[in-house]
């Protein structure tokens, strides 16, 4: 069963050992939005974490930096090898998958095919780890794009809307002049809020660009129980 599901951004620069105090006060927001998904994610009490990212290394590392902070868990237990946590006195795993080059509407039937095998198994968190346009200042990362802050906010405003079609059929070029990173993780978590049965509800918790880099924090209130159909 899905018992907690959320996107997070994953900018090196948010973490206390990387970015500086003002750096990281440019970010506040997204800081205490994530904070303050820990502590749902905490409450959820799951059997594992399946955390999706198109990186390894901070694409993982950073959004469990804080989504698990406040638990029972410890980020010194990471094992850069083989990408999974092994957890001291606790019986938990946290399962990174790495996004590929297939399409959005395959990633989300990437998803809806995991969330399947898991759903009748284990009490399973997702983190859908990735950022927005890299597009949105001239002196961010990749330039300003037109496209860019675009993408942010059609993304925002289809998400609101849970227009998932809409989402998944976002023009290819669009995506590209954008520059975004993380819409096939984000695709692969809403194929599993698919599959799961579940309603749903988003909850855009913060967004901010401060550094030419959209980064979004949405949780994800999940209503367990029968889905009404229609007819």
């Amino acid at each position: 069963m899905l018992v907690f599901a959320c996107l997070s951004p994953h900018p090196p620069i948010i973490l206390p050992s990387i970015g500086s105090e003002a750096d990281r006060a440019k970010v506040k927001k997204t800081i205490q939005s994530l904070e303050k998904l820990g502590k749902e994610l905490t409450k959820a009490k799951p059997d594992c974490i399946i955390i999706t990212s198109p990186h390894p290394d901070w694409g993982v590392k950073v959004p469990l930096h804080f989504l698990m902070e406040n638990g029972k868990w410890k980020m010194e237990n990471y094992q850069e090898a083989n990408y999974q946590l092994s957890i001291i006195n606790y019986q938990f795993a946290i399962y990174p998958i790495l996004t590929t080059f297939a399409t959005p509407k395959e990633h989300f039937e990437y998803g809806k095919s995991l969330a399947n095998q898991l759903q009748n198994k284990l009490r399973f968190a997702w983190i859908a780890s990735g950022d927005m346009s890299h597009r949105l200042k001239e002196d961010g990362p990749y330039g300003l794009h037109p496209s860019g802050p675009k993408f942010d906010q059609k993304f925002i405003e289809l998400l609101k809307k849970k227009d998932i079609p809409g989402i998944l059929n976002l023009p290819e070029r669009f995506l590209e002049e954008a520059g975004e990173c993380g819409l096939r993780s984000f695709c692969m978590l809403l194929g599993a809020l698919g599959a799961s049965k579940i309603a749903w509800r988003p909850e855009v918790l913060s967004y901010e660009g401060p550094f030419g880099v959209g980064y979004l924090v949405a949780n994800f209130k999940l209503k367990h129980g029968r889905i009404r159909q229609a007819g």
